[in-house]
């Protein structure tokens, strides 16, 4: 591995680094965006439960919201719930884009690395040619070494942004197509929550 990256020169450093951080922001966002996590399976019919059972208590709001951004929103919900439908509507809307802010947490740093890597393996490219043709001597006699190097310079660092770039780009269109999906989700429970507690729905 380490003689890849001699072979590809300094250039290969910032996408070594865009790698690392790409790599990391996928892995916190699969974890961090489980369906367990965000919508966990029953929570609306909890809520209703307990807030049938005890009112809008602070304790139970402040439980529910903090296990989750579903969470977060039925408990505006429920906060708000004798408040006019004007005034309900847009607290949960308020709630949903606090929710939507941390669902979308890192995925534009990972949609510009997806789209910068194939730029900084371009750059490399060009230190490779410029190193290509800084090993022609006056004469016309080409120096084998430095000219291996410059071509391996430009070759690895041209595959490796792609390789960057191609998983990132993958991920990317996927975090932000499961976040829309979730937000819809979201959305629809809170809208189910006002009409159960206003009795304009069955649970």
């Amino acid at each position: 591995m380490f003689s890849l990256i001699q072979a590809a020169g300094w250039p290969i450093w910032p996408l070594i680094f865009a790698s690392v951080i790409a790599l990391a922001i996928i892995a916190e966002r699969l974890w961090s965006l489980r369906a367990s996590a965000v919508m966990p399976k029953g929570l609306l019919m909890q809520a209703v439960q307990e807030y049938r059972q005890n009112g809008a208590s602070l304790a139970a709001l402040g439980k529910l919201a903090d296990g989750s951004p579903l969470g977060q929103v039925l408990a505006v919900g429920i906060k708000n719930i004798k408040a006019s439908p004007v005034i309900l509507k847009e607290s949960i809307e308020e709630s949903g884009r606090a929710a939507a802010a941390n669902l979308e947490r890192f995925l534009t740093t990972l949609g510009t690395i997806a789209a910068v890597a194939p730029l900084l393996g371009l750059f490399g490219t060009v230190i490779g040619m410029i190193e290509i043709f800084g090993s022609s001597s006056p004469t016309g006699n080409a120096n084998p070494t430095q000219l291996a190097h410059g071509i391996s310079v430009a070759l690895y660092n041209t595959a490796f942004g792609l390789v960057v770039a191609i998983p990132s780009m993958i991920f990317y269109r996927h975090f932000r197509s499961q976040v829309d999906n979730l937000l819809l989700e979201m959305e629809m429970q809170g809208t189910k929550l006002v009409e159960i507690l206003h009795g304009e729905r069955q649970a």
